[in-house]
């Protein structure tokens, strides 16, 4: 029996892509069955629909306060009855409505290694700092920002000359075959 997963993503959708193409090649046992955003028009809902898989926005700013908006996202959410719910670039953070309703079961990646460098900025802040390794984490989400359990890390070099968008890609690449080995492993111990 395969997961059922929802994904999250704000941006280019490449991690998401990295969860379709192994659910697709077999090395996930997850069906994609939903992609959602909270802004339209963005690259990964398109993978989504090149794909087959439902697609929906929940913007924010078409609700009257962060609860509202909470519980409509909440509501989405609940509608595809998913086994996991994956944060793959989604740059906004869950409300306590949202991780209650699925306790240990949303996952999310960040490109740092935390707890070092937590939040939206962390490939910017781990090169202001001067860090000589830096790399990406797969984490539980919590209450916090950044702050759930760790399921995953792995590092890589900064090498000279990084700026903050070779760095980034460079984690990005490793990010994606992080999220998926630990999707896969996460899937396999809850069958």
């Amino acid at each position: 029996m395969s997961a059922r997963i929802v994904v999250l993503a704000s941006g280019s959708g490449t991690l998401l892509q990295s969860v379709i193409d192994a659910a697709a090649a077999g090395r996930l046992a997850a069906d994609v069955v939903a992609v959602g955003s909270d802004i339209p028009g963005v690259m990964a809902l398109t993978r989504a629909e090149q794909a087959g898989i439902p697609v929906f926005v929940e913007q924010p700013a078409d609700h009257p306060d962060r609860r509202a908006w909470d519980s409509a996202l909440l509501t989405r959410l609940c509608s595809f009855d998913p086994d996991w719910v994956v944060s793959a670039g989604f740059m906004r953070v869950l409300g306590a409505a949202v991780v209650d309703a699925f306790p240990g079961r949303i996952i999310n990646t960040h490109p740092a290694l935390l707890p070092a460098f937590a939040g939206a900025y962390g490939v910017r802040d781990a090169l202001r700092y001067g860090v000589k390794v830096s790399g990406c984490t797969v984490h539980v989400v919590d209450h916090g920002v950044d702050t759930g359990p760790i399921l995953a890390q792995r590092a890589g070099k900064v090498l000279p000359g990084d700026d903050e968008a070779s760095l980034h890609e460079r984690i990005k690449e490793v990010e994606r075959t992080l999220l998926v080995e630990t999707l896969a492993q996460l899937i396999g111990e809850n069958q």
